[in-house]
């Protein structure tokens, strides 16, 4: 099976792919020889303003392949504005919905307080429900301040992306 795990902040300096290059160590680490993991990282930039005019990097058009092969998505975003990363929406313009039908995703979304988690997760369903994937009905909510000096200082939420990760891929072998 093929993974992508996608840290949707485009900040350098960011919270949430500490998280997701969690999940990206944990899944590599599972001794699971039948997984391909790849993670995107928006932090890095390199993807290009989605303008339709079908003209995109090497590293856009990496990718859109990553994002379109694989079988389950570990989507991690920020919230900025009571809504997910601008970024991941740039990303998704590029993906064709045709290609994505009975992929499976888990959801991370990472905010400095408790408000608006589940708008969020609500509006990313309904992003995941338009590409006809099917989505972990247990997302992780993350408090921003449980990362630290490039680390997660919580071991509850290392516990958390463990079982999103784990139920996200046994929720994908039930699919296939």
């Amino acid at each position: 099976m093929k993974v992508v795990v996608i840290s949707a902040s485009p900040r350098k300096i960011a919270k949430t792919q500490i998280f997701m290059k969690y999940v990206t160590e944990y899944l590599n680490n599972s001794n699971s020889e039948e997984l391909e993991v790849k993670l995107i990282n928006l932090s890095d930039g390199g993807i290009d303003y989605y303008t339709g005019d079908g003209n995109f990097s090497d590293k856009t058009k990496e990718a859109i392949k990553d994002i379109t092969e694989a079988d389950i998505w570990i989507v991690g975003t920020p919230i900025y504005n009571s809504f997910f990363s601008s970024a991941l929406k740039n990303l998704f313009e590029y993906i064709d919905y045709k290609k994505t039908a009975g992929k499976v995703a888990g959801l991370v979304i990472v905010a400095a307080s408790n408000s608006g988690f589940t708008d969020v997760q609500t509006l990313l369903t309904q992003l995941m429900s338009y590409f006809n994937v099917i989505t972990n009905p247990r997302p992780v909510f993350i408090m921003a301040d449980t990362a630290d000096d490039n680390k997660i200082s919580d071991d509850d939420v290392k516990v958390r992306l463990k079982q999103l990760v784990d139920e996200t891929l046994k929720l994908a072998s039930g699919v296939s």
